[in-house]
């Protein structure tokens, strides 16, 4: 979380939850309860201690997973194939983009 020049938080932006979650309390002001914070950081911890498999796989990683939140399938994938990714997998699709 920011704030700005008026003093106002920004919640926008991963930056924003990073913070939120470093501080220990939500967007509303409540505190975040220390069992959902254990387990957090138990998990980013175990994420932090993996091996990657290069930064391209994880780029694309990200593209997809964020992406589909905010781009149709027919355009992602397009952009994928337009930026030398490997183009959206029939798995991929399925989680994404499948009924909701």
């Amino acid at each position: 979380m920011t704030t700005d020049a008026n003093g106002i938080e920004n919640t926008t932006g991963a930056d924003a939850i990073d913070l939120a979650i470093a501080r220990g309390v939500d967007f509303d002001g409540s505190p975040i309860p220390s069992a959902k914070l254990d387990l957090y950081h138990t998990v980013m911890g175990l994420e932090a201690g993996r091996q990657r498999s290069g930064v391209s796989n994880t780029m694309r990683s990200r593209i997809i997973r964020i992406g589909a939140k905010h781009i149709a399938q027919d355009e992602l994938n397009q952009r994928l194939i337009e930026a030398d990714f490997a183009p959206l997998k029939e798995k991929e699709i399925a989680f994404y983009y499948g009924a909701k």
